[in-house]
């Protein structure tokens, strides 16, 4: 076990980078199996918790198609148990150089039971639209905490805030705040809209057609100020806060038109689970923003180490060509005598 445990990383390798973004890509998947569930009706297709059936923790072929693809987004959580335990695997050794790895992937790991027993109060409350809301809200946060692990990962620990003008700093969580209000008011829609997961399954009641509205208001609030966001990075030269808001945008535009054509086309199963795996993109890629606003220590830090020893190495080198002109100075005056003439 010591063997073992001794060859575990102690610096972040390509292993602990491979872990990191499976996590993220992992938590972003399961929001789409968990869509295809609901999509297809197959949100009761495993009727009780823990188990598929009263005798059966798998499904059976007398549960048809709906039963196989609930049971397969069941069983998806083993995969993300695994990669879970591969990460903090990959960090337990650095959790005093790097203790915030160490928290993000415990917490990441806690969360996926988590959200294990919230499937399965959805299941035994006959999917509950607000059990069902609440149990995609933790998917968001999940992907949100994943996208911190692979920043922190690839580019360092939390360091100095950047130098910004008074007005951008409020602007970016003003967005962030935005998007969190259209994330929400989008799960308040869905519980009311046609899509229980379940013939049977009750809907919270609510005005649909009232919610879609409310629902693109803080959207096109989130898109204009992400619009002023990319601007102030050209001009303020933040490169890379400017490629995640490209990225950012880029993201946006796609989740607007995908919205819009769902709304007019009368929300086809496609197009409503392409939303949802867009909306938790935008949660990531929102997160990136934020976070690109402070220096990690390897850039404010390190950098600056790095930086300085080049200077004390310039320094050095100038000594030396001096060192070296007195030194031939010197010999010239003993070859050369005191009228001038050599020898």
């Amino acid at each position: 076990m010591k063997a073992l445990f001794a060859r575990l990383p102690t610096t972040i390798t390509p292993r602990v980078r491979g872990f990191a973004i499976a996590s993220l890509v992992a938590q972003i998947l399961i929001v789409g199996t968990g869509g295809a569930v609901r999509l297809t009706g197959s949100g009761l297709g495993c009727p009780t918790w823990p188990r598929c059936t009263e005798d059966s923790f798998v499904s059976t072929p007398e549960m048809g198609i709906n039963g196989v693809i609930e049971f397969a987004n069941r069983l998806l959580t083993f995969v993300l148990v695994a990669i879970a335990i591969g990460m903090f695997l990959m960090v337990v050794r650095m959790r005093r150089e790097r203790p915030e790895l160490f928290r993000l992937s415990v917490v990441i790991g806690l969360g996926i039971p988590a959200q294990a027993v919230i499937g399965g109060i959805s299941v035994l409350t006959n999917l509950d639209p607000y059990v069902v809301g609440l149990h995609f809200v933790l998917s968001a946060v999940l992907v949100v905490l994943a996208t911190v692990l692979v920043y922190r990962v690839y580019l360092g620990p939390r360091g100095s805030a950047v130098a910004l003008p008074v007005w951008y700093r409020p602007l970016a969580a003003f967005s962030a705040i935005a998007l969190a209000v259209t994330i929400l008011v989008g799960v308040l829609t869905t519980g009311s809209g046609p899509h229980a997961g379940d013939g049977g399954a009750a809907r919270n009641g609510l005005n649909s057609e009232l919610l879609q509205h409310l629902h693109s208001w803080p959207a096109y609030i989130t898109f204009g100020a992400t619009v002023l966001l990319f601007a102030g990075a050209q001009v303020l030269h933040l490169q890379r806060t400017r490629r995640f808001l490209a990225l950012l945008l880029a993201i946006e535009v796609v989740q607007i038109v995908v919205g819009i054509a769902q709304a007019r086309l009368g929300l086809p199963e496609i197009l409503v689970g392409i939303h949802m795996v867009l909306s938790c993109a935008l949660a990531a890629a929102m997160t990136a923003v934020l976070l690109s606003l402070r220096e990690t220590r390897s850039n404010s830090d390190g950098g600056g180490l790095e930086r300085q020893q080049w200077i004390d190495t310039d320094r050095d080198e100038d000594k030396r060509e001096v060192a070296d002109r007195a030194v031939e100075n010197a010999h010239g005056m003993q070859l050369t005598p005191s009228n001038g003439r050599g020898i």
